[in-house]
């Protein structure tokens, strides 16, 4: 079987576990910058929320691909955004917008989003010959 083959395997974007795990941080990342202040709407609020959203959004694009190059190297960008998020929580607890509680839970799970995501993308590259 190819890696291409095992992607038909898969009925649909939701059915992938890391895409689960990006979409529920995305709804935690839209309910704790509720609290943010409101002169950041436009800043950082827009910004973490985007970076979040840009995990899961580019595996759901990544997954809609022909091929398993193309997936990986949205898997590659959500690993970048995932990264991105991780910076935006730091800026938030230096800001004093998110509290050491939030933003360490919120960080452990980004970290280990990114590893599910690197594991995800060692498991089709083990498959897949360039």
């Amino acid at each position: 079987m190819t890696s291409d083959q095992r992607l038909v395997k898969i009925k649909g974007f939701e059915d992938l576990e890391v895409w689960k795990g990006a979409h529920k941080l995305t709804i935690k990342i839209y309910e704790v910058t509720r609290k943010f202040p409101k002169d950041e709407l436009y800043g950082l609020i827009s910004q973490l929320r985007r970076s979040a959203s840009s995990v899961a959004a580019n595996i759901v694009e990544g997954h809609s691909r022909d091929t398993t190059k193309e997936f990986i190297k949205f898997l590659y960008n959500a690993r970048a955004s995932a990264a991105e998020t991780e910076y935006h929580l730091i800026l938030s607890r230096d800001l004093g917008y998110l509290n050491i509680e939030e933003f360490g839970e919120l960080r452990s799970r980004y970290i280990v989003l990114g590893k599910r995501i690197n594991a995800l993308i060692g498991s089709f590259k083990k498959k897949f010959t360039y």
